[in-house]
Order: structure tokens, then C-alpha cells, then sequence
């Protein structure tokens, strides 16, 4: 989807991800993240068994955090804000103006994640976490952005017709 419009007349708060739709988000994430660490763990377990063990308790729990920033930081910062759940859900992470994030921006953003307690600041309307707050960003849906466009477009022919 292009996001090449004039971002001073989109009101991108309006366009925000519901709560539903973040927490759709987060769980197809957390699947896609707990596979690959599966597969990770498979080869782990097959070449050096002994570094299973690294992962166990609360040090594992923070490990687990870290990597699982850095993995949606990559994804993140390659597909311009877009996570496997995103890319499922149609919605996209952006800039507070509109514009896309860059790969600072994303790793900024899901290394914030590792923070304890961060999914408990997504509850409230609208949903704000502080991985979005510390990074300046914010979740959007692609589809309301798209109508915003098209409504815009359309009043702004209608205006040229009437001049005409």
C-alpha cells in the first residue's frame, strides 16, 4: 500500500490500531517468534545440548525478551513497520507524522519491548504503549488510511468540478 500522500491532511489518530487488533498483533507475533525459537532450539539441542541450559529460569525469560526485540526489529525494519501479525491484520507501525520508520526507528522500538511489564501499558484507549510512546510511533490501520486518501480525493475533485 503507498503512503506517499500529503501526511498534513491525513488525521492519523483517527486511523490508530484498536486494541483487538494490537492484541492480534502480539499473539500472531508471539507464534511466529516461539516457532522460530522452536527451530532454534532444535539445532541448539543438536549441536551443543549444554546451551539449553542458558535458557532456563529468569535469565531465559530475559534472553527470550531481547531476542524476541531484535527478531521484530529485523522484520520490522525490513517490511517498513509491518510484523508477520501486522502484515495479517492490515495494519502498519508509522512515524507520528505518517511517515514510514527507518530501521533505527524500529529497533528502538521493539527494544523497548524487553522492558518488563510494557504489554500491560497497551491497555487504555487508544492503545499507547510505551514501545510506541519512547519511539514516537504509533500502529495504524492501512485500510482507514486508504479511506482518508480516497475521501480527500474525491472532495478535492468535487471542488475542482464546482470551479470549472
Amino acid at each position: 500500500m503507498n503512503f506517499n500522500i500529503n501526511y498534513e491532511d491525513v488525521d492519523f489518530d483517527s486511523c490508530r490500531a484498536t486494541s483487538g487488533l494490537r492484541l492480534a498483533n502480539y499473539i500472531i507475533d508471539m507464534i511466529f517468534f516461539y516457532l522460530i525459537m522452536f527451530g532454534l532450539g532444535i539445532v541448539i539441542g543438536i549441536l551443543s545440548p549444554s546451551l539449553l541450559n542458558v535458557f532456563d529460569g529468569l535469565m531465559g525469560r530475559l534472553i527470550s525478551l531481547l531476542l524476541y526485540g531484535i527478531c521484530m526489529s529485523i522484520i520490522e525494519g525490513i517490511s517498513n513497520g509491518k510484523s508477520i501479525g501486522k502484515l495479517i491484520t492490515g495494519t502498519k507501525a508509522i512515524n507520528l507524522d505518517g511517515t514510514d520508520m527507518n530501521f533505527g526507528q524500529a529497533f528502538t522500538r521493539n527494544i523497548i519491548r524487553a522492558i518488563p511489564f510494557n504489554a500491560f501499558s497497551a491497555f487504555g484507549t487508544p492503545c499507547n504503549p510505551w514501545h510506541d510512546r519512547l519511539s514516537n510511533t504509533m500502529v495504524v490501520e492501512e485500510k482507514k488510511i486508504a479511506l482518508l486518501k480516497q475521501k480527500e480525493t474525491f472532495f478535492d475533485s468535487l471542488k475542482q468540478n464546482q470551479t470549472t
